[in-house]
């Protein structure tokens, strides 16, 4: 049996297992509601849907790579490619009772280890015992930003990707855990509020190797308001990790030479870090706009604080809809040394902490136009620029950059989204 037939088995028991976990909680809760035993016709309680999105894309510069968000190990440059944008999901929802519904998602996209493997990325249980509650327990979607759980469905929004700017930071899709909503109606609108707790199971790659997050535990809320045309939101999330990047070799040079406070530093272990974000979505007929801002904290200095935002704007005009955008994502230098002297033998060891320190700097602006065309019903076609405009220690939204980076480049997109 080969490799991938393996990691498809694999996948799909840690699904089916999650899936069983979910759905027993869910049934133990399901005895305070009269009707979560009470089935549902058979002919409609069981769909299969999927979607995909076949994508290429090439940047005008070879100095420093693009990527979709931090999740991805290697980005494009001056050469079409169509690794960072083509997805393919399938999902499937079987309506178990009147309130009762599982839910389970496998995604193939390029990721953290240079592959395409199918990921499982939600296996959850859900239990409605009306309009105004719902409870999820599993493997759920991260949407610890506005529209952050339809990342991966390309039909589903208005551009080729969601701002790299805004969203790229956040490398995390999934969490096994739950969640509580609570719906209310408020003025002439519904506000909803959801509670939601678990432990994340993400990795990301960069030059110190794989950082594993595997563990962390993650909690926070949502709030939404939803009034006529607008959806506003306001959330935050606090992820705590119980694991290091790979600085040892660094840490233990620093150690050596008598640097224990600034190797410290370089520590993510048993650090906390929080999202906070602001958005706000119009969408009346032909006319879409979404705004959203962020800011992100970090205890480890390993990153640095940064704050972000976008705004976009679409008018449909038939099959047609261009677009418009502004985004924008810049850090703040924590200004940290080695207290070693700046000199032989300690040279390498201050030029390694200062580059760790460094390169997680993001200070650039992207100005986005584009056009979508929506051939047939689940079907569009995307052409869209973005003129990635940024100072040349802007590092860390790239994959990796080199000497002569200026932050400055221009990315082509084309794309082809579909659902079925």
């Amino acid at each position: 049996m080969d490799s991938n037939r393996l990691r498809i088995i694999k996948v799909l028991r840690k699904g089916i297992f999650l899936l069983a976990a979910a759905a027993a909680l869910a049934q133990v809760s399901s005895a305070f509601a009269d009707d979560v035993a009470t089935p549902i016709p058979a002919e409609s309680n069981l769909s299969l849907r999927g979607f995909g999105t076949l994508g290429v894309a090439r940047s005008s510069s070879d100095q420093a790579e693009f990527v979709r968000d931090l999740s991805q190990p290697k980005g494009i440059s001056n050469h079409w490619s169509a690794r960072n944008d083509s997805i393919l999901g399938v999902q499937a929802n079987w309506q178990a009772t009147q309130s009762l519904e599982l839910v389970g998602q496998v995604v193939s996209r390029y990721h953290y280890n240079d592959s395409r493997d199918p990921e499982l990325m939600w296996a959850f249980a859900k239990w409605e015992p009306d309009a105004r509650v719902s409870f999820r327990a599993g493997r759920i979607g991260a949407d610890f930003m506005m529209l952050a759980d339809s990342r991966l469905v390309g039909y589903s929004y208005l551009p080729v990707r969601p701002s790299a700017d805004f969203f790229g930071p956040l490398f995390f899709s999934h969490f096994d855990g739950a969640d509580a909503t609570l719906t209310l109606p408020l003025a002439n609108g519904l506000v909803r509020g959801k509670l939601f707790a678990g432990a994340t199971h993400e990795k990301a790659t960069g030059a110190p190797g794989i950082w594993d997050t595997s563990g962390s535990p993650v909690g926070g809320f949502v709030l939404d308001y939803l009034t006529g045309p607008w959806q506003l939101r306001a959330s935050a999330t606090s992820i705590r990790f119980p694991n290091d990047i790979n600085f040892t070799q660094l840490q233990t040079g620093l150690r050596t030479a008598g640097a224990a406070a600034a190797a410290d530093l370089l520590s993510t272990r048993n650090t906390t870090t929080w999202y906070y974000s602001l958005g706000a979505v119009y969408d009346d007929g032909p006319l879409q706009i979404q705004g959203m801002l962020n800011s992100i904290r970090h205890e480890t200095a390993v990153f640095q604080n940064s704050h972000a935002g976008y705004l976009l704007a679409g008018y449909r005009m038939g099959e047609w809809t261009p677009y418009a955008g502004v985004s924008w994502w810049k850090s703040r230098f924590r200004d940290e040394t080695t207290g070693l002297p700046d000199a032989a033998p300690f040279d390498e060891l201050n030029q390694g902490f200062d580059y760790v320190m460094r390169a997680s700097t993001s200070n650039q602006q992207t100005y986005t136009l584009g056009m979508r065309w929506d051939l047939k019903q689940d079907m569009a076609l995307k052409m869209q620029w973005d003129a990635i405009r940024g100072k040349a220690s802007s590092r860390f939204p790239f994959a990796t950059s080199k000497p002569g980076w200026n932050g400055r480049t221009d990315v082509l997109s084309l794309s082809f989204d579909f659902v079925f």
